[in-house]
């Protein structure tokens, strides 16, 4: 049987608080927090991230394919499900694909890698699920929405919950939607959403996936539904008579907010991390129709613990200290211009095996790692005896560092650092994700996927290094 092998998730290190918002524009205030992507991340840098923890222990090789699920993917034209792939690695005859336009898209492409698995074209099929989406400000929908990232591993061996039933149907329904040339989400009214899309897809399909399958929700250990809000989270649940004290997973919709095609991923990914083995796990999720999956967990769901997933990274938090940082994150408002680099598609193809990959040399004669890679060891001199590693998961300390006051940034100061890795070599990186009182020299670092610049239309990745984080 078919199901999950791995599982992993991201937050961002920031959060906002909705009082801020309410503070600026007045209104109806929501409860809580939302987690917000860095100046420096994206749906594609958070697909990385996710990924990566998924992955972690895995061999990489063994991946067939990668699937990458966002409405809010950086190019219209382009695939992006490529670029994840380079950034975690895998190899050149992965399938890619990326999933968009939905907020189902995430369950949508589970389906499709299931369906490859049982069709022998594929044995393990990563979902990477991703959004860091935009609403209008001022609006309900900019309080609500939240930024992150979930993976799944799908097999047919080792899995840590097999998939033993599933449900999907369409609805044309304008609910939420955003035209090619809109910045952001445009919604319906209210109750027609809420009424006649959320609540009336994700209870027919709940229910015919149970009625076909010969379970009741007494059946289930856990509920992972789809949440619009905190509040319609409960009454749906209600609705489908699941107890909303012991079954309903929680929503995190006051902690990090509605992520888009990650949200329903994200709370399955913590609901594994607290399962034990042989218990029953339901998933609906909502948008441009419903799906529903019917999951249990076997033996192996404690192996699977410790990854970092949303217990790793809830906790892990710092505070924007005003509406208006959160503001220049996203680009809503400018306060300075980006370098102006010299994009170049051709160096940026002949470099990708280190850029985008992190790949260094391992010299094999006095064992330190150079990076970028070269013929000439910078150590020992010795030439052309390298051995191709990756760095990306390799942990470092932070040898010496240098504030940047004076460059543009919208998180001054630049911190640009020099690293030295735990296993020997050097890396230049600049910090981010970091408190700058607290950064000391020997501190403990690990890399990160991240955007860099971008210019002539071409988004500039690399990998930067940021503090580990701590609750």
């Amino acid at each position: 049987m078919a199901g999950i092998v791995s599982y992993g998730a991201y937050i961002p290190i920031y959060r906002l608080s909705r009082e801020l918002i309410w503070l600026t524009w007045g209104g109806m205030p929501l409860s809580g927090e939302k987690a917000v992507a860095n100046f420096d991340e994206d749906s594609v840098t958070m697909a990385v991230e996710a990924g990566n923890n998924c992955l972690a222990g895995i061999n990489r090789d063994e991946v067939d394919g990668l699937f990458l699920a966002s409405t809010s993917t950086p190019y219209k034209e382009k695939q992006c499900a490529n670029l994840v792939a380079e950034a975690l690695d895998l190899k050149r005859s992965t399938r890619t694909a990326d999933f968009t336009n939905s907020l189902r898209s995430g369950t949508i492409a589970m389906r499709a890698a299931l369906d490859a698995i049982a069709a022998g074209s594929a044995k393990k099929v990563l979902v990477v699920a991703a959004d860091c989406r935009l609403g209008h400000p001022s609006t309900e929908n900019e309080q609500a929405f939240g930024d992150g990232a979930a993976a799944v591993l799908l097999g047919d061996t080792d899995v840590v919950a097999s998939i033993d039933g599933s449900h999907t149907h369409y609805d044309d329904i304008m609910d939420l939607w955003r035209l090619d040339s809109d910045t952001f989400v445009r919604s319906w009214e209210d109750r027609f959403i809420v009424t006649h899309g959320y609540l009336e897809n994700t209870q027919e399909a709940v229910k015919d996936l149970l009625e076909k399958h010969g379970l009741a929700p007494a059946d289930f250990s856990k509920a992972v539904l789809y949440a619009y809000n905190g509040r319609r989270h409960s009454q749906l649940a209600k609705k489908l008579n699941f107890d909303t004290q012991t079954q309903l997973q929680d929503s995190m919709f006051s902690t990090i907010g509605n992520t888009g095609s990650a949200y329903t991923l994200m709370m399955l990914v913590a609901a594994l991390e607290d399962a034990k083995a042989g218990e029953k796990i339901l998933v609906a999720n909502y948008g441009d129709g419903a799906d529903a999956f019917i999951l249990t967990t076997t033996e192996g769901i404690e192996k699977a613990k410790g990854r970092r997933g949303i217990k790793y990274h809830l906790p892990s938090k710092i505070p924007l200290p005003n509406y208006d940082k959160y503001l220049r994150y996203r680009g809503l408002i400018h306060g300075y211009v980006r370098f102006e680099n010299e994009s170049s598609a051709t160096i940026s193809w002949r470099d990708r095996r280190w850029n985008i990959n992190c790949r260094g040399g391992k010299c094999l004669v006095c064992g330190n790692i150079n990076f970028p890679p070269q013929r000439i060891c910078m150590y020992c001199q010795s030439k052309d005896q390298f051995e191709d590693i990756r760095l990306a998961e390799r942990r470092a300390k932070l040898f010496t560092y240098s504030n940047d006051f004076l460059g543009p940034s919208l998180d001054s100061p630049i911190i640009l650092c020099i690293l030295d890795f735990d296993e020997g070599g050097r890396f230049y990186a600049q910090m981010t994700d970091r408190d700058p009182d607290k950064v000391q020299d020997g501190m403990p670092v690990e890399l990160t996927f991240r955007w860099m610049h971008s210019e002539r239309g071409i988004r500039n990745y690399y990998w930067k290094c940021r503090p580990l984080r701590e609750a």
